[in-house]
């Protein structure tokens, strides 16, 4: 997908900055688009290719890890985003001490992982304009500057939390420089308007039947035969896509049905904000007004 191709250009043109301080991501969008989905994915690649160039350890002996993962909540501070990193890494002060200590740590065990991503996912939930939010962004600036590592970060709406605001008030001047380090790349919801997102949305449905498991599961089960229907429940947010389908196989199994249709689905009840959206493209997909099938095999229909 192009934002794994984004990533792999941000994070491999940041590892030819020798000791310079790394440019930052923000994969900012709206929810249930598979952001997290797609970060871990990425994660898994990057993760699997530095081992296999680099080994499991480094010329220290120390266990090689390449990307940490940190979760933030919205009571996240310097000291908890500084004892989080020490959870991923399972480091044994992580309860016992000082704030400036588990800075220290932290960034010790970064540098003798050899931790070369750093993933903040949830980024929404820290106040950028409170202290909690400043002091955090000056953190994550003081470790793109003594790591050489990639920070990503993950979350909905960052623009409008300030992320990448210049300031109105002095206060604000410290997220500044995050604007300016910092790449922003979006997660639009898949869309049928044009050839191209029909064939996107055609090529996620073949993708998705491939993992299905059921005794009468059949090629084209999804991307020709519910195509259009999938579509209109979901909203092209692949969030509500996948709790349908993965509701639906889970009655598909219960009920020996073993293949997911029309009536079973109807069946299943989706995300608030997918059940509500979903009635009016519905009725443009069955008018005809409306299709999520390429142009080449509505010709062969």
């Amino acid at each position: 997908m192009s934002l794994h191709g984004d990533l792999w250009g941000i994070v491999d043109s940041n590892q030819q900055d020798g000791d310079k301080a790394k440019g930052a991501v923000a994969v900012d969008a709206f929810p249930s688009l598979g952001k997290t989905t797609a970060v871990l994915a990425f994660a898994r690649e990057f993760h699997r290719r530095e081992i296999a160039e680099h080994g499991a350890f480094t010329a220290q002996g120390h266990e090689r890890w390449p990307v940490c993962r940190v979760g933030l909540t919205g009571n996240t501070g310097m000291k908890d985003l500084n004892r989080a990193m020490l959870e991923f890494f399972g480091h044994p002060g992580r309860q016992i001490s000082t704030a400036a200590q588990l800075g220290l740590q932290a960034l010790d065990c970064m540098l003798l992982c050899e931790v070369r991503l750093l993933i903040l996912d949830d980024l929404h939930f820290l106040r950028w304009r409170k202290t909690s939010g400043i002091e955090v962004s000056n953190h994550l600036k003081w470790i793109a500057n003594e790591v050489p590592v990639t920070l990503l970060k993950v979350g909905v709406g960052l623009t409008d939390k300030g992320l990448f605001s210049e300031g109105e008030a002095a206060g604000d001047t410290a997220l500044a420089q995050t604007g300016r380090r910092t790449t922003r790349l979006d997660m639009p919801p898949f869309t049928i308007d044009t050839e191209q997102g029909r064939r996107r949305w055609r090529q996620l449905l073949l993708a998705l039947e491939q993992r299905i498991v059921l005794a009468d599961a059949h090629p084209g089960m999804l991307a020709d035969e519910l195509s259009d229907y999938l579509f209109a429940r979901s909203t092209g947010h692949i969030g509500s896509l996948m709790t349908l389908i993965n509701r639906g196989c889970q009655r598909a199994a219960r009920s020996e049905a073993e293949r997911l249709t029309r009536d079973l689905l109807d069946q299943v009840r989706n995300d608030a904000a997918a059940e509500q959206a979903h009635a009016e493209l519905e009725h443009a997909l069955q008018a005809g007004k409306a299709t999520s099938r390429p142009i080449r095999l509505r010709a062969t229909r």
